[in-house]
């Protein structure tokens, strides 16, 4: 059976989304992306408020253009406790499509579906592929050890394999992309799209600091190391001195709390909530504490440009 390509479930011209990146994305980044015929999507997160959520939602769908499309990035699991009323904002006010990860879509799906609204699933392997399908998915964002944040552990080509043979789900890579011809790579593995983020952090319009930028444009993939002290699951960063000094494996008490089921929700809920404040200082201003998010595709980034250059660049 012939699966839906990313071009024809959103309506868009290239088969691209510019991934959700927590404080980088907004609604500026996504507008420039539908200008561009690829699909744009922000963490709910990244809203304190829940009027700001609902206000981006408006001002993208006024902003909406033929060929482009948008939708948000939801955080699911129990350590975000602002999710559930996300969810109802995002489906009362309508978007395109919704990525769930880091836990269970299943509430997402039913209550996105009744308002026609796309559900794409975080999978890092095969086992949750099935269950988001079980769960009626519209297509998994299969993420790949290639990938900036939170990283899957399996190779593109192979993880992309598994999942085209063995569900009935269109496969959206997330990871290594950086070019036209990564892209194409990456259809040919079997995808019927990308999912990219790391390039877009050095954009004009991305909402982080010129210090954040420019850092995507000094390192190379050589320079991103996994650490454990940002959301309690290892994620991807830029190894700066900071970095360094802190270290990246879980304190000992941490570690200890972790073993204990009925604390290890609230040790993680902590950890989540110390790590995003030290990203967000880090990203919007100039400090020594650097914790930077970022994937190894910054290897491609050579200075920072318009988003619409760097659309330019996968596509052309």
């Amino acid at each position: 059976m012939q699966k839906p390509t990313l071009t024809s479930l959103l309506k868009i011209k290239h088969p691209v989304i510019i991934a959700p990146m927590f404080l980088v994305s907004n609604t500026k980044m996504v507008i420039e992306g539908m200008k561009s015929g690829v699909a744009g999507c922000i963490p709910a997160l990244n809203y304190r408020t829940l009027e700001e959520l609902r206000a981006s939602i408006k001002e993208l769908k006024e902003a909406k253009v033929e060929g482009g499309s948008f939708g948000y990035n939801l955080i699911v699991n129990k350590s975000n406790p602002k999710y559930k009323d996300q969810l109802q904002v995002i489906c009362e006010e309508g978007v395109d499509f919704i990525i769930t990860s880091l836990g269970s879509p299943e509430e997402t799906i039913r209550e996105a579906h009744k308002v026609g609204i796309k559900v794409f699933c975080d999978v890092t392997d095969l086992s949750f592929a099935k269950k988001v399908e079980s769960l009626r998915a519209d297509a998994l964002i299969a993420v790949n050890n290639q990938a900036g944040g939170h990283r899957g552990n399996i190779n593109p080509e192979e993880l992309i394999r598994q999942l085209n043979e063995n569900t009935t789900l269109p496969v959206i890579s997330a990871g290594g992309v950086a070019s036209k011809a990564d892209l194409d790579k990456i259809i040919n593995y079997g995808a019927v799209g990308v999912s990219v983020g790391s390039p877009f952090i050095a954009s004009n319009e991305a909402g982080v600091s010129d210090e954040y930028k420019q850092a995507c444009v000094d390192y190379g993939a050589k320079d991103i190391v996994m650490t454990q002290r940002i959301s309690g699951t290892p994620c991807t960063v830029i190894n700066t001195p900071y970095v360094q000094k802190i270290g990246t494996k879980e304190t000992w008490l941490e570690h200890l709390l972790n073993k204990n089921k009925s604390l290890k929700k609230w040790v993680k809920m902590v950890r989540f909530y110390i790590g995003m404040k030290a990203t967000e200082k880090a990203a919007t201003q100039a400090t020594y504490k650097t914790v930077w998010v970022a994937g190894p595709s910054i290897e491609n980034t050579k200075a920072i440009l318009p988003l619409r250059e760097i659309v330019k660049g996968l596509v052309n």
